[in-house]
């Protein structure tokens, strides 16, 4: 990642915990994105969507970088390497398949989805 990309990505994350901080809520309170939301999304959202995980991503990668955590303090490492080769077009197609193919579990959060069919499948495809 180049220079210019991280401190555009410290600058996202600074304006996000800012703009959290001055929102006060508890986790309850946060929208959880399932499949009911998702499969309704145009592919521009669907894109908007994993732009912000990945940009947390690289955030917190960026962030760790002299002193990552371990893989049992923080599952953001283990994201990236199950998820190493794919695009945002292969996961969006990805999970688009797999809701399509589970429609009884569109109440299945995205985030548990993205983990489950893809990122762990990947960490054993990636060790």
């Amino acid at each position: 990642m180049t220079l210019k990309l991280r401190l555009r990505a410290a600058l996202a994350a600074t304006c996000m915990s800012l703009a959290m901080a001055a929102l006060p809520a508890r986790a309850a309170d946060l929208p959880l994105v399932t499949g009911e939301q998702w499969t309704a999304s145009s592919e521009a959202v669907k894109k908007a969507y994993l732009v912000g995980i990945a940009n947390l991503v690289q955030v917190q990668t960026a962030y760790f970088a002299a002193n990552p955590p371990t893989d049992a303090q923080n599952f953001v490492p283990r994201l990236a390497r199950g998820m190493q080769g794919q695009t945002l077009d292969s996961v969006r197609e990805g999970l688009d398949r797999w809701y399509a193919a589970n429609p009884t579990k569109l109440k299945r959060p995205v985030l548990d989805t993205l983990w489950f069919e893809m990122a762990l499948p990947g960490l054993q495809k990636n060790k």
